[in-house]
């Protein structure tokens, strides 16, 4: 069986400059792999400007490696397009750092995740997409009575993150990239949200690519290590 995810020697370098460029490398090249029949959680750690979330970007397809390809069920995602890149789309989802920024201050939490539902036609009917939206909002342990309806600013930072992560669960995802997803939320949310993700990776097979700066917490969530530190990987190893 293909590898859900496979990385082979990525790099990123940016250059600016017209006349005197001037390269920085962001990522030296790294590689790496993330079964299909083995959901699993791979943490990416490291302090500010070691590379994690050019590395994030690179996954999600946002930007294009300088050197090495990105496969994502045995398809190069450079080269994707049509249906094809649409299925990229929705099986592979991200959850970011600000919990603030996917929200917009004048719709409800129910625009943000009837948004997905309406994009990639998950449901005939409203009533089927309601369905939907409590289910997802369920497994992120939120209680729909209490969060439909409600605009952003009547929730805390932590309902709004597993909101994100209910969004994501939505499109029934393969893997989850989650960049910083507790770093701005107070510490006395931060397990419940890890376990969140502990959760759709026992219980609805997700593998999480969990980036972050804090070892505590990566730790605490992934069954695998890579540390980076100024672009170059340092260590990397799974929990014992």
């Amino acid at each position: 069986m293909a590898n859900l995810l496979e990385l082979s020697q990525v790099s990123k370098v940016y250059s600016r400059g017209l006349i005197n460029t001037t390269s920085v490398t962001a990522l030296e090249p790294i590689s790496l792999s993330l079964r299909e029949d083995a959901p699993t959680i791979l943490t990416i750690a490291g302090e500010s400007g070691s590379g994690k979330t050019t590395l994030a970007m690179l996954l999600l397809g946002f930007i294009k490696p300088t050197s090495g390809k990105i496969i994502y069920r045995g398809k190069d995602i450079s080269t994707l397009s049509g249906e094809d890149r649409l299925t990229f789309r929705r099986e592979v989802q991200a959850v970011f750092q600000d919990p603030f920024a996917v929200f917009n201050p004048f719709y409800t939490v129910d625009h943000l995740l009837t948004v997905p539902i309406r994009r990639f036609q998950l449901a005939r009917t409203k009533s089927q997409g309601r369905d939907k939206m409590e289910e997802a909002l369920t497994a992120v342990g939120l209680r729909p009575e209490d969060i439909l309806g409600r605009f952003p600013h009547q929730l805390s930072g932590g309902q709004r993150q597993r909101i994100n992560v209910a969004r994501a669960l939505l499109l029934k995802p393969r893997l989850l990239v989650a960049d910083e997803p507790v770093s701005m939320v107070d510490a006395s949310l931060r397990a419940t949200i890890l376990e969140t993700l502990r959760n759709l990776n026992r219980d609805h097979g997700v593998s999480i690519i969990y980036i972050t700066h804090d070892l505590t917490t990566a730790f605490h969530v992934a069954k695998s290590i890579i540390v980076l530190y100024r672009g170059a990987v340092m260590e990397a190893g799974a929990q014992v």
